[in-house]
């Protein structure tokens, strides 16, 4: 017995004793608090959209509301974490939260299991769901009050649509990773799908979002339909979706109907691919990974929330919690899978990366590439590497986004890092500045940061699993240094030059008045703008009579928190062994920390767990060095740097790159085209073959009636000269047939 008593006390709540199958609260509330404030949220979005207002009074609800639901998880978590955390590999520590009966129906003999379909709308708590509601929850707040003065352009009716769709996002991720069974998180999972389609799209008279937007949901539905027939698989095969029961039935190593797992092909091997193309789908791994750059077209605040932190984790989400099921299989042959295609999306997306100019963008693949790091460390049974790593990214990640977007509302859209330099010596951008410079080290891995500790537990693990799989995640590790670096060196530092992007149209006073309702959008008044711009005389002569506004309160605020947030969060991973206290919350079992625990795979013949911190350190200074000399030392411009000098020698693998190795295209000729092409053709065969036959069928009646309709006019003389004609026909034919 696992005695969770007090868990909520913090928050009101009591609780009975928890036996290992788990248990349930004797109040739910506090915790359905969690899934209930994003919907006020939503709710009192829409009613300002309805009622007109055109003030900021969406995003003060959005945040009041988010920053509710973050005090009640952190509550809980006070209580119940260190608690939860290290019994969860094997499911027994948890607790369930019934709020009310969803979906139970039952048909033919109630008393087999498969005549009996239940899923209760109901939560299940553990040291996973509280790890991952913290950080939705905690960055979701923060990026809520970066929205509020990144969106102020559009104060009014768009203003609403956005923060309603935001809440109504953090409502589906809540019941997503909170569910106690595989339907909730499917509705959870297609709710923010449908969130992040809205908010990717969010521009809807720009063909570019509209056509990113679709993309996204297009392919994430492709995914989704393997998901969708994993849950029918699991339901199949245990006769419930339940976690509990789910989890109880492996643990025993039977089925629902009581027969051996050893003895299926189908639950040890089919269902966990099905259920892994879902989750490749969400998180933009191998085949699927195409929509999640073209995603940076939304607002930067979607890209920080839904494509760094959040949504794009669900993948990684849906694998941890159903590891049991990965683990049926002693050879690991789908968690190799997961493995080999994290490895393999991490490295592709890496050269991309490094090949691309608009640094939002660069950011966009370089989440998939970290991505691909966590499914590696999940695929090679490091539950705590991938978690921790999720964890310290989503920190570092959504500090780089808010960066950039801090760059493009202050440069006018301006993204192009061969058009901006200098930025850390303007005035007004030091907080921008350091937050870029936090957010690179930990995504280059220095020695000592958030990502430096979870990016090594990964790393140490490939290696003990597969060397060559190693390998390749630690030459993406040098890659990602140096494409981080590459962005923050051109943009941050150097020559101060820049010019305003496609946003600008005019004058500084006509730009900001085109994109922020002049000063007061942007938080400047009119007298502290024109000090701004005095400020900047010295540089109008790089784009006119363009002036770059620093940003406003907010976002400075949420940049120097989340980057105070970076360092608080290192001893988190760093303090304890494998993971540290996020290895604790998930709970991980000692041969998943270890790697697969068959130990044959070494580096270099050394133990990967004791020389990964510096191997990696080494490596990741290298990718900081080589951009440091190839991008800033001695660059006079911000269009030219020493790279350029490189490229020839590089031959078509440049070129290549930046058309991200033609996937777009090569997808385009072999499944668009073709399903193009089929669609004309039966379109073809549905106007003239079966539509043709249904009006012929229709025409023929109609024309024989146009045919005889004369007979019948009604002339006495007509009708006299059809019978004589009729009698002279008969005639004819009576002597033909007499001869």
């Amino acid at each position: 017995m696992v005695n969770l008593q007090n868990m909520l006390a913090a928050v009101g709540g009591s609780l009975a004793t928890v036996a290992p199958e788990g248990a349930v609260f004797s109040s739910h509330w506090p915790l359905t608090a969690i899934v209930l404030l994003p919907l006020l949220s939503f709710v009192l979005c829409a009613l300002c959209a309805a009622f007109g207002v055109k003030s900021k009074l969406p995003a003060w609800i959005t945040v009041a509301s988010l920053a509710a639901a973050f005090v009640f998880t952190f509550l809980a978590f006070r209580s119940a974490g260190p608690i939860l955390g290290g019994h969860g590999a094997d499911h027994a520590a948890h607790a369930q939260v019934h709020v009310f009966d969803w979906m139970n129906f039952a048909w033919g003999d109630t008393q087999d299991s498969h005549g009996v379909f239940d899923a209760d709308f109901g939560f299940y708590i553990d040291g996973l769901t509280l790890l991952w509601m913290l950080f939705v929850t905690g960055l979701a707040t923060l990026i809520a009050l970066y929205a509020s003065e990144y969106m102020a352009h559009d104060v009014g009716l768009g203003y609403c649509r956005f923060f309603a769709a935001f809440s109504l996002f953090v409502l589906s991720m809540s019941c997503l990773v909170m569910a106690n069974n595989l339907l909730l998180l499917f509705f959870g999972w297609e709710g923010v799908g449908l969130c992040s389609y809205l908010l990717i799209g969010y521009f809807y008279k720009k063909p570019a979002a509209v056509a990113a937007a679709k993309k996204a949901f297009i392919i994430n539905r492709i995914g989704d339909l393997g998901l969708l027939m994993g849950i029918l698989g699991v339901y199949a095969s245990f006769g419930s979706v339940q976690y509990d029961k789910i989890f109880e039935l492996i643990s025993k190593g039977v089925d629902g109907a009581g027969n051996p797992l050893t003895t299926s092909n189908w639950v040890p091997v089919i269902l966990p691919l099905l259920l892994t193309a879902g989750a490749f789908g969400k998180s933009a791994q191998l085949f699927f990974y195409v929509w999640l750059p073209d995603a940076m077209e939304g607002p930067t605040p979607v890209s920080a929330l839904i494509h760094a932190a959040t949504m794009v984790t669900a993948g990684v989400y849906l694998i941890a919690r159903m590891m049991p099921l990965y683990t049926i299989d002693t050879a690991h042959t789908i968690l190799n899978f997961v493995a080999w295609g994290g490895a393999i999306t991490a490295f592709w997306a890496a050269t991309i990366g490094m090949a691309h100019f608009d640094i939002k963008r660069v950011m966009g693949y370089s989440t998939a590439s970290q991505l691909g790091y966590m499914f590696a460390g999940l695929g090679t049974l490091s539950s705590a590497g991938g978690a921790a790593h999720v964890f310290s990214h989503a920190f570092f990640k959504a500090t780089l986004f808010l960066a950039c977007g801090a760059v493009m509302h202050g440069f006018a859209g301006q993204l192009d890092l061969r058009k901006l330099s200098g930025v850390r010596k303007i005035k007004g951008w030091g907080i921008v500045a350091f937050a870029m410079f936090v957010g690179a080290l930990n995504l280059a891995g220095f020695p000592g940061l958030a990502g430096f500790w979870s990016k090594d537990l990964i790393l140490a693990s490939a290696f003990e699993a597969n060397p060559i799989l190693g390998w390749l995640l630690l030459l993406t590790a040098g890659l990602t240094a140096y494409y981080t670096f590459r962005a923050y060196f051109r943009v941050f530092e150097g020559p101060i030059s820049y010019e305003p992007g496609e946003d600008f149209h005019g004058d500084a006073h006509a730009s900001h008045a085109d994109h922020g309702h002049a000063e007061k959008a942007h938080g400047h008044d009119a007298k502290s703008h024109d000090a701004h711009s005095k400020g900047h005389d010295a540089h109008a002569g790089h784009a006119g009579e363009f002036h770059p506004h620093a940003p406003g309160w907010a976002i400075n605020a949420v940049l120097l928190t989340l980057s105070v947030g970076c360092f608080a969060i290192i001893p988190l991973l760093a303090l304890g062994e494998h993971g540290g206290w996020v290895g604790h919350m998930v709970g991980a079992s000692s041969a998943a920390l270890h790697g697969t625990g068959e130990g044959h795979g070494t580096f270099l013949g050394m133990d990967p767990h004791k020389v990964m911190y510096y191997v990696s350190a080494v490596v990741g200074g290298l990718g900081i060095i080589a951009a440091f000399v190839l991008h800033l030392l001695g660059r006079t411009t911000s269009a030219h740097a020493k790279a350029d000098k490189l490229e020839p020698f590089l031959g078509p693998l440049v070129g290549w790159a930046r058309h991200k190795w033609y996937v777009d295209e090569f997808y385009n000729m072999v499944i668009r085209v073709p399903l193009k092409f089929m669609a004309h053709v039966f379109h073809g065969i549905d106007q003239y073959l079966v539509d043709g036959l249904v009006n012929l069928t229709g025409f023929l009646p109609k024309g024989l009636g146009r045919l005889i309709r004369p007979t019948q006019s009604g002339e006495l003389h007509g009708y006299a000269l059809g019978m004589a004609g009729g009698v002279a026909i008969m005639i004819l034919i009576v002597m033909m047939v007499a001869k």
